[in-house]
């Protein structure tokens, strides 16, 4: 078979005459071809890339499914933590530190965030990140509520370990034997006698015979004895016991103190006697309990030597309106 030539028609010959290609014409021709072979050839790759995944792709997609799957799992398991950890910190504030009379670890502490806006930085720019930073915080915050919880028990359980030692530390019986004095006035507000005027009664009065014994109320180490101790004012001749475990104990208007500063005292053991030294109206003891810093009501801490019957009376007797001796 010959070769084929291209013939155009010349209308001013009115002839068929033949078309001769020159080689510039050629080049451009295939050129164009070979371009148009090559952007067919990519627009098909791109294509197939983003509908057909290749192996690796494939592999990298299902590294990604089980990734996902894995925290979404230990998100899971966090949440069964922190469920089971917050459990534990109720117990802990509730029912533990309520045992040992001391105060809960406050929310605030417990829940205070992790420092350091730079922390999860290395973690920021992928697809991902918000919930691999969110996943990060949440096992950061449980770890440190983790450590405050272990803290916290390794506290309790020091103070179990000395529950004699604080038992016998506390407060817990009257400081007048319960047949020699007569509670005449409680805690809350009462009328002064010599002020004249209705103020915070802070203690009980105990109304007793001049020298009659006054009894430490528990275990402590004597913090002031004497008149005119700095700050209390129109209490007399004062004696302070520290009890430790947050408790103090006053007593005031006495007309003897038996120990000193410094001294190691016992429950039971004699510290004084009844007397009417300053601000006071007649013979008698004013006592008061201060816990952590704050004055409380001291029937409360009468358990150790009353019946419960006893033990109702003094609350009756103490809780009467009326004024206090001092």
């Amino acid at each position: 078979m010959g070769k084929r030539h291209t013939y155009r028609f010349n209308p001013h010959t009115l002839s068929y005459e033949k078309v001769v290609v020159g080689m510039k014409e050629k080049v451009k021709k295939i050129s164009f071809t070979a371009l148009f072979g090559v952007v067919l050839g990519v627009l098909f790759m791109v294509i197939g890339y983003q509908i057909i995944d290749s192996p690796k792709e494939r592999m990298l997609k299902r590294e990604i499914q089980q990734y996902k799957r894995q925290v979404a799992s230990m998100n899971e398991r966090i949440t069964r933590a922190e469920t089971v950890l917050e459990d534990i910190e109720n117990r802990d504030d509730n029912i533990y530190r309520t045992i040992f009379e001391v105060e809960p670890i406050s929310p605030s502490v417990r829940h205070s965030g992790i420092g350091g806006v730079e922390r999860y930085a290395e973690m920021e720019g992928y697809d991902c990140s918000d919930e691999i930073i969110n996943t990060t915080k949440r096992i950061d915050n449980l770890s440190k509520r983790l450590y405050i919880q272990s803290v916290s028990l390794d506290e309790v359980y020091n103070m179990a370990k000395n529950k004699s030692e604080r038992m016998a530390s506390m407060p817990a019986i009257m400081p007048i034997a319960k047949n020699r004095g007569k509670i005449v006035s409680g805690f809350g507000m009462r009328y002064h006698p010599i002020l004249k005027y209705r103020r915070m009664h802070t203690g009980i009065d105990i109304t007793a015979h001049k020298g009659t014994p006054i009894y430490a109320t528990g275990d402590g180490t004597v913090v002031s004895a004497g008149r005119n101790i700095a700050g209390l004012a129109g209490y007399g001749t004062v004696c302070i016991i520290n009890h430790g475990y947050g408790y103090q104990t006053l007593y005031a208007h006495m007309e003897s103190v038996k120990v000193r500063a410094g001294q190691k005292v016992k429950r039971g053991e004699l510290i004084g006697t009844v007397g009417s030294t300053g601000l006071s109206q007649g013979a008698h003891l004013h006592y008061e309990v201060i816990q952590n810093g704050k004055k409380v009501n001291p029937i409360y801490y009468f358990f150790n030597d009353l019946t419960p019957n006893e033990y109702e009376q003094v609350i009756e007797a103490a809780n009467q309106e009326g004024q206090c001796l001092s």
